[in-house]
């Protein structure tokens, strides 16, 4: 279901056809809400109650953000996941995309996994921390429909030039959503602290470059042996894991996503 609520002149022609195919009932409409489905009215009451839903959660963001923004080499942070398109639903979390200084991703991972473990229970809730890249990682490859809707609605939420950056670097987006504005603004937590400065001058050096080795080591030899069942492609796709990525998707959601995208559109049609 999509939801066009715009003045935007750059919209009408899209409205036009829309409302074409809603003559047509190919899709169905309520207020300015959208959908393939003909049960829209019972879709657009469940949107609008994950949308209060997300406010809440929208309320406690800049607090857990402030926390992340504190650990060592972490740049730059951007929510994604369902809070970034306004929603969310009752078992849901903040997805967290984090940008990291370059050849420190693993350390930095590694302290805020810690601290998610110990101080919050492995609760991830407020604190999924799915996705990690640093700056000299910030091209996507995965160039699909379902991962430019990830980095289009990326949210930022500490260092919005650095975010600006990412999207900017992965222009291929543009194909899918070339006049996209995202229709949330939020204020980003800025600053930097003593603390955070002393932790990332203690790790320089050889020193951190062999305990971020060592982490990213660990690590993946951990993911293999429990998503063993895994082949090559699908670890590569949900559990990237190198020097300057770290991705943790082991529901493969992307994957299941395209695959009813697919479905969808063959329905109608659209593709061969």
């Amino acid at each position: 279901m999509i939801n066009l609520c715009t003045d935007n002149g750059a919209y009408q022609d899209f409205v036009t056809i829309l409302d074409k195919l809603v003559d047509e009932e190919v899709c169905f409409k309520k207020d300015e809400y959208y959908s393939l489905n003909k049960d829209i009215a019972n879709l657009v009451e469940l949107r609008k109650v994950n949308q209060i839903e997300a406010k809440k959660y929208f309320r406690k963001l800049p607090f857990y953000v402030r926390i992340i923004k504190s650990f060592p080499f972490v740049r730059g942070v951007a929510i994604s996941g369902s809070l970034s398109k306004n929603i969310m639903l009752d078992d849901g979390d903040i997805d967290y995309f984090i940008v990291t200084a370059p050849d420190r991703l693993w350390i930095c991972r590694t302290l805020l996994i810690f601290f998610k473990k110990v101080f919050l229970f492995n609760s991830r809730k407020y604190f999924c921390l799915n996705y990690f890249v640093d700056e000299n990682n910030l091209k996507i490859v995965d160039e699909n429909i379902f991962t430019a809707i990830e980095i289009t609605h990326m949210l930022p939420v500490y260092n919005t030039p650095l975010i600006k950056d990412l999207k900017e670097t992965n222009s291929w987006t543009k194909q899918y959503f070339p006049n996209f504005r995202h229709p949330i603004n939020l204020k980003p937590i800025e600053g930097r602290n003593g603390l955070k400065s002393f932790a990332e001058w203690f790790f320089k050096g050889s020193l951190g470059d062999r305990l971020d080795l060592y982490f990213m080591r660990i690590t993946l030899k951990r993911w293999l042996n429990k998503f063993r069942h895994f082949d090559s492609s699908k670890f590569e796709l949900t559990m990237r894991t190198n020097r300057g990525v770290s991705k943790h998707h082991p529901q493969d959601f992307q994957n299941k996503v395209l695959e009813e995208y697919n479905v969808r559109l063959n329905k109608l049609d659209i593709i061969e």
